[in-house]
């Protein structure tokens, strides 16, 4: 489980087709302890599994299916990534409970400045728009937001300066794709409703 709330920024170093799906050599460095084999670590929102750690960083293998499903897929060498360890037993859950499995593929659809702040509108899939809502929680690229306005096909947040400087949002433009995973609680919700009493 994760919380949103990421570690570092770092970069895609690397990737190498294995058959359908990709070998990731990723950069970055924790300030938190050394990373282990088998770790799990949410990477742009997404988990992956620590598989080498080799000199600045570590290296993961992503399926054809987290390829397909993410902006994994798209990325090239260089990308800029958010980074966050898993939770541990004690640690303060400062964002929302997250998963790291990725519902979807938004794209920022419009920003501007609000004093020092920046709002952002993200396009939603109409699948998805029921399970967003004004003032949850909702995860764009690993990080955890929350939700000013929610319309049908869309969603509004504003970064505060904070999470600016401590991500790569300050960089990002209208059009831009980034990986969405909605309130774990607002699945589930949905799940049960489906379903008849």
């Amino acid at each position: 489980m994760f919380t949103g709330l990421v570690a570092v920024t770092g970069t895609l170093a690397a990737r190498t087709a294995r058959g359908p799906g990709a070998r990731l050599v990723l950069r970055a460095s924790f300030d938190d302890g050394a990373l282990t084999l088998g770790e799990s670590i949410a990477v742009d929102g997404v988990c992956l599994s620590v598989d080498a750690i080799v000199e600045g960083g570590f290296e993961v293998d992503a399926s054809a299916e987290t390829l397909a499903r993410t902006t994994l897929g798209r990325l090239t060498p260089g990308a800029a990534l958010h980074f966050e360890r898993a939770l541990r037993a004690g640690d303060p859950l400062g964002g929302h409970i997250m998963s790291g499995h990725v519902d979807g593929v938004s794209e920022l659809k419009a920003r501007r400045d609000v004093g020092e702040a920046v709002w952002m509108a993200f396009t939603l899939e109409t699948a998805l728009a029921k399970l967003v809502a004004e003032k949850g929680s909702v995860a764009v690229d690993g990080v955890s937001l929350t939700v000013n306005a929610a319309g049908a096909d869309d969603f509004e947040v504003t970064l505060i300066p904070h999470t600016l400087r401590k991500t790569k949002f300050g960089r990002l433009s209208p059009g831009d794709p980034v990986n969405l995973e909605v309130d774990i609680i607002a699945r589930y919700v949905a799940r049960l409703m489906s379903f008849p009493s």
